[in-house]
């Protein structure tokens, strides 16, 4: 293209100027003022570029195509970060992108697979329990008294654990749906700390809430009540008998902010499980005889992400877990 144009300028200033074209060299082949040989050799080389070009930019993108198509039949382990080559361009941007994005998807799709695993191992012990108080009833109605008793254990075991699973299911959801209200956290936490005291003082414990003033946010109120009780309850459950379990409620960051702690003195948790604690069915080992869905931390975490809030576990100096739960006013 440069020699055309070099040729096309020289052919204007020799017109304009009045001055002749030198002759060619003899026997060199012409197309007009134009040598074929070398506008031949220019053309080849810059078609012989453009294919090289193209090919360097489509090749990704068939390596893109490729990896999608993958994907749409459910490889969720495509990856195609690694057929780039070493590239550093937008194209190469763009393939880390769906690459992250994959990783992500094959890693909720994972979580998905195995909370439906857990959920049917859940819902299958209470099931094979009453079964089997069904069976021993059928089998001597002597014991109907203590089988009706058991039968009406489990049934409430499954109830709870179905009302926990639905609650889940509306927080992975999104909000939408749950209605949203003006409410005092302060206030809500009383509520909450007076109901878990009155039951804890029944097996020798006590709750002492900390907290003053007011706190008015909108949010789904349910849920955040949740929320709270869930990990108060869940203090309340692991700590021994003659203990206290502590609530404290401070207002932060210019009124933006309620920072609540629970501590414990209960058994704690080993360090490495202090994220996993709040995934769904999550058991510490050595807890077992603890009655409870393993869903209650799970969805006070869900909750509190909803809210624009977190909520995080430390060990307790001394023994004991605190869990801190951080709730934002959100316009």
């Amino acid at each position: 293209m440069s020699m055309v144009l070099a040729i096309s300028a020289m052919t204007g200033y020799l017109y304009l100027t009045g001055h002749e074209a030198p002759p060619p060299p003899e026997g060199m082949p012409m197309w007009g003022p134009v040598p074929v040989v070398p506008f031949l050799a220019v053309t080849g080389a810059v078609l012989l570029i453009s294919l090289l070009f193209a090919w360097y930019l489509s090749r990704p993108l068939r390596h893109l195509s490729w990896a999608m198509d993958r994907f749409a039949e459910g490889r969720l382990d495509t990856r195609v970060g690694p057929l780039m080559s070493g590239r550093r361009d937008e194209i190469a941007d763009l393939a880390h992108d769906f690459d992250r994005m994959a990783a992500r998807i094959e890693q909720l799709a994972q979580a998905n697979r195995a909370l439906m695993h857990d959920i049917s191992h859940e819902l299958r012990s209470p099931l094979t329990r009453l079964q089997a108080a069904i069976g021993l009833l059928q089998q001597d109605p002597a014991q109907a008294v203590a089988m009706i008793e058991r039968i009406m254990l489990e049934s409430e075991r499954l109830d709870m654990l179905i009302e926990e699973l639905l609650t889940l299911h509306r927080l992975d959801a999104g909000p939408n749906g749950v209605p949203q209200q003006r409410i005092d956290v302060i206030e809500l936490l009383q509520a909450i700390a007076d109901d878990a005291d009155f039951e804890a003082r029944a097996s020798q414990r006590t709750l002492c809430l900390d907290a003053s003033g007011s706190f008015v946010i909108v949010a789904h109120g349910e849920l955040v009540y949740r929320a709270f009780e869930n990990v108060i309850r869940n203090a309340l459950k692991f700590s021994p008998p003659g203990s206290r379990i502590e609530v404290d409620a401070r207002i932060a960051e210019g009124g933006r902010m309620l920072v609540t702690t629970v501590q414990d003195r209960g058994p704690g948790v080993p360090a490495g499980m202090l994220q996993a604690i709040f995934e769904p069915f999550t058991r510490v080992e050595g807890s077992e005889s603890v009655s409870g869905t393993g869903l209650g931390l799970a969805i006070a975490r869900r909750a509190m992400l909803l809210h624009g809030g977190t909520v995080e576990a430390t060990l307790r100096e001394g023994g004991g877990l605190v869990v801190t739960l951080a709730l934002p006013v959100r316009n």
